[in-house]
């Protein structure tokens, strides 16, 4: 259990350092990482210590903090290195819209007309608005979607976007986790989500911990599954989503979204309004991170 909250939460930040729960350990070992620098972040990221689109952001915008703790200096080589601080963590990450949103949003509270105590203050309370947000957003993603879910349904998920993946409760876990909370029998089909087992490792402990009908299933055995009957919607995350709808998660996401549409199962994705980019027309545009 973490020393430090009684819900899971990935990404925390107290006494002005930045925690990380360590998600390549899981479902082992529970342990927090101390980020102490930038480029300590930026490798968190980059090697899933911390992972999920919403959790990513959220640790953007604290790495934003990670600088401003440690400057000491005159407000004009302040504002040039923290634009530099930004462009480095932007590039973590591609895919996941959320990162470059929420290091954008702290960007634009950087104004010449406030002093530089005031510029470190609002980036303080912006961050942890982010954070703040974001779990406001998760619950009422599960209110909305506890109601698209009947009770004794079976729910297949791909990749985690649960309270791991967020800044905690969860986007398409926080939907079943809702759906638990008002009493309805919820059983869940997580796909084991190869190379890194995210549903395997991540998914399954989440739900378990809280005692949460679940089995994993290997990515192939969905198609049989559904011809069978034996699932009656499909809830997974998204790290990107366009302005038609088109939306980018995890490897293997569209082959269940094909089998869904075969089966005439519904298939949902929850999200937060942070993963949309109105900027992109259609899912072309959205970058695809590709691993060894």
């Amino acid at each position: 259990m973490s020393p430090y909250r009684k819900e899971i939460s990935p990404v925390i930040w107290k006494d002005n350092s930045l925690y990380l729960l360590d998600q390549r350990r899981l479902p082992e070992e529970e342990r927090f990482l101390r980020i102490r620098t930038l480029d300590e972040l930026i490798e968190s990221i980059k090697n899933m210590t911390v992972r999920g689109a919403p959790a990513i952001g959220i640790a953007g915008a604290y790495g934003i903090l990670l600088y401003v703790k440690k400057f000491r200096g005159k407000k004009g080589e302040f504002i040039k290195g923290l634009h530099a601080v930004a462009e480095k963590i932007k590039k973590a990450r591609p895919t996941a819209v959320n990162l470059s949103w929420a290091v954008e949003r702290m960007m634009n509270l950087v104004e010449d007309s406030n002093s530089l105590e005031e510029i470190k203050k609002r980036l303080e309370e912006e961050a942890k608005k982010i954070h703040e947000e974001d779990m406001r957003a998760n619950r009422k993603i599960g209110e909305y979607g506890e109601k698209l879910i009947k009770d004794g349904w079976t729910i297949l998920t791909h990749c985690n976007a649960g309270a791991l993946a967020t800044g905690g409760y969860g986007t398409a876990l926080g939907v079943i986790r809702r759906c638990v909370e008002k009493g309805k029998n919820i059983k869940v089909f997580a796909c084991e989500t190869r190379p890194l087992l995210q549903g395997a490792r991540l998914t399954a402990w989440e739900l378990k911990r809280e005692g949460i009908e679940v089995k994993i299933i290997t990515d192939s055995s969905a198609g049989f599954l559904m011809k069978n009957g034996l699932i009656n919607a499909v809830i997974v995350g998204a790290d990107r989503i366009a302005l038609n709808g088109d939306f980018a998660n995890k490897i293997g996401t569209y082959a269940l979204a094909a089998l869904a549409k075969e089966n005439r199962i519904p298939f949902y994705v929850a999200a937060p309004s942070s993963t949309f980019d109105l900027r992109l027309k259609d899912g072309s545009g959205i970058p695809i991170e590709e691993r060894n």
